[in-house]
């Protein structure tokens, strides 16, 4: 069985540092819930072996969504390296971990996190980067190399977030209003008002929505 789809594997930066790997990866667990409970996906986001993610998303607007809530929902001081990729997916088999899948797109996503390793010393909050497969069965898609262009630009306001930053991030994606956000963090109004401009919360979120078109 063979699809056109986008494939996203992820990988946890700096684990191996985390005081508790186990901690890490029920905060990892608990982010993949969110993504999978507020973005559409034909294969839900979840751990495979070792410190690695992956699932499967039918447009790369989507896969945008899901990467940006999979980041602003782990606590602070955890991150997550994204590659995204276009084409096929072929499913050979089934393991333990789930379905053994193959194809262009996975090829692609694989490639695309290498492409955020190797632009981290110059773009230092980079951790999302859209591939293509070099095959034949994917026309060109013009908006790759913009959305790329958005993610550089996405990914240094959200990693300059610290954990309220997160939160009130991912509550202005899901549409809460300041004063819902105020209550549930314990501050006034116009202190999440200020905590939005200063940090580009609200360019944030808006970019965001327009891709998401």
């Amino acid at each position: 069985m063979s699809m056109m789809q986008v494939a996203l594997i992820g990988d946890l930066v700096g684990s191996r540092s985390h005081p508790s790997r186990a901690e890490a990866h029920r905060a990892l667990l608990a982010a993949l819930t969110e993504v999978n409970e507020r973005v559409p996906t034909e294969q839900a986001l979840e751990p495979t072996i070792g410190d690695e993610l992956q699932g499967v998303l039918a447009s790369p607007h989507q896969a945008l969504q899901a990467t940006l809530v999979l980041r602003l929902a782990l606590p602070a001081g955890m991150d997550v390296r994204c590659g995204l990729g276009l084409g096929s997916i072929e499913v050979v088999g089934a393991s333990a971990y789930g379905l053994t899948q193959d194809g262009p797109a996975w090829w692609a996503a694989r490639a695309a996190v290498d492409s955020v390793k190797a632009r981290e010393r110059r773009l230092p909050d980079l951790r999302t980067w859209i591939g293509t497969p070099s095959s034949k069965e994917v026309d060109p898609v013009p908006e790759i190399e913009a959305l790329n262009a958005y993610l550089v630009c996405r990914d240094h306001v959200v990693g300059r977030l610290d954990a309220r930053g997160r939160r009130l991030a991912l509550g202005l994606l899901d549409g809460r209003t300041h004063v819902e956000l105020a209550e549930a963090e314990g501050i006034s109004p116009s202190a999440v008002s200020q905590r939005v401009r200063r940090d580009g919360t609200a360019a944030l979120v808006a970019s965001a929505a327009v891709v998401a078109r």
